[in-house]
């Protein structure tokens, strides 16, 4: 194994490109760096971190997703809100011991991530 191998970028399947760069732009305070028909790339998620970007695909998601977000917070509640005046949704809430309850919730297009309070 390699360690000069490095994520430069997460990217998520869309249906609706301009959809998904509205939500996601709002929610996480990302700008758009790169935009063509078919990707939008955002800015990093951090420093040092990958940027977030878009593909435009022709099919809707239909099954849970295999990789999701988790995005902490500084309030659980007012995230939610957010999300849901943003056209996104509030799937479930779970709590498990040693870790900080969280909330399940959906983008527009129903792909799913978590929000938590540190």
């Amino acid at each position: 194994m390699t360690t000069s191998w490095s994520v430069t970028t997460v990217m998520h399947d869309t249906s609706d490109l301009d959809q998904a760069v509205a939500f996601w732009s709002q929610v996480l305070d990302l700008e758009v760096v790169f935009r063509n028909e078919t990707y939008a790339y955002m800015s990093k998620l951090s420093t040092d971190g990958p940027h977030l970007a878009f593909q435009a695909v022709d099919e809707a998601k239909t099954v849970k997703n295999r990789l999701h977000l988790d995005i902490r917070v500084p309030d659980r509640r007012e995230a939610e809100e957010l999300v849901i005046a943003l056209g996104g949704a509030r799937v479930r809430e779970v709590s498990e011991p040693g870790f900080p309850t969280w909330t399940v919730m959906a983008d527009p297009q129903g792909n799913e991530f978590c929000v938590y309070q540190s």
